[in-house]
């Protein structure tokens, strides 16, 4: 019993640095976000074809990187919030613990590994 009990504290103490390491990372996002903003391209009055070409090329670029920084940010956020109201580290499918060291690889994941494979192969079943 008192393993478990060392266990449990052990595996809090781990949750709580990963905590950590997701505020640090939201706040990452939010400043290279900013940055990001600051230096969007603008309309401009462009008049040669390649610069037009060049600055829509660096446009949609930036909308991608941020496009993937709002949903890894969304996935933070969610994550953060399980770890408040306990149930972070359950798989979202089966209801089984995930371990510590897949949370500690991958923090925003929602399911365990036997889960993930098969959600995964059953992707590549629908796309081939």
């Amino acid at each position: 019993m008192k393993n478990y009990i060392m266990d449990k504290k052990s595996r809090q103490e781990r949750i709580l640095e990963i905590k950590k390491k997701l505020l640090e990372q939201k706040k990452q996002i939010l400043i290279d976000a900013g940055i990001l903003l600051s230096n969007f391209p603008s309309e401009s009055n462009l008049s040669e074809i390649g610069d037009i070409a060049s600055q829509e090329i660096d446009r949609s670029f930036l909308l991608r990187l941020r496009d993937r920084e709002r949903k890894l940010l969304k996935k933070i956020e969610k994550t953060l919030e399980k770890i408040e109201n306990g149930t972070y580290g359950i798989c979202e499918s089966c209801g089984a613990e995930i371990p510590i060291e897949r949370l500690e690889a991958r923090p925003v994941t929602d399911l365990c590994i036997e889960c993930k494979t098969e959600q995964e192969e059953a992707e590549k079943l629908k796309e081939g």
